[in-house]
């Protein structure tokens, strides 16, 4: 597959996606635990810029006997894009979609060589 040069390595974060049109498609790219991943920027719900959501770390639910709620907190472990239109989430390391594993974002290979960045498209 052929490599589109997308950026320099240096003008990633590992805060907010980046976006890139390539070929006519949108490709959202981000910085996460010392790699770069790459996803389609649609969300496979509603068709929404689930790159351009909100990044947060999963929720963790702790609950009494009864299943009822006590407290929640954030497991900064596991990090998710939330699309910004319906708040569906997916794991930014694999692009499952969090209620449902066989739902996925459409995932690019990404290349980091001298100090760019490229996907194979």
């Amino acid at each position: 597959m052929p490599e589109k040069l997308l950026c320099a390595a240096a003008d990633l974060s590992d805060t907010t996606a980046r976006i890139f049109e390539v070929e006519g498609v949108e490709i959202g790219v981000i910085r996460h635990n010392d790699t770069v991943v790459a996803y389609r920027n649609i969300c496979p719900h509603q068709g929404g810029p689930v790159c351009e959501g909100l990044k947060m770390p999963r929720v963790c639910d702790e609950l009494d006997e009864q299943k009822r709620s006590v407290r929640q907190s954030f497991d900064t472990t596991e990090m998710h894009f939330v699309c910004p239109w319906h708040g569906w989430e997916f794991k930014i390391e694999t692009g499952e979609a969090i209620g449902d594993p066989k739902i996925r974002l459409s995932r690019y290979k990404v290349i980091e060589r001298d100090a760019q960045i490229y996907v194979e498209v």
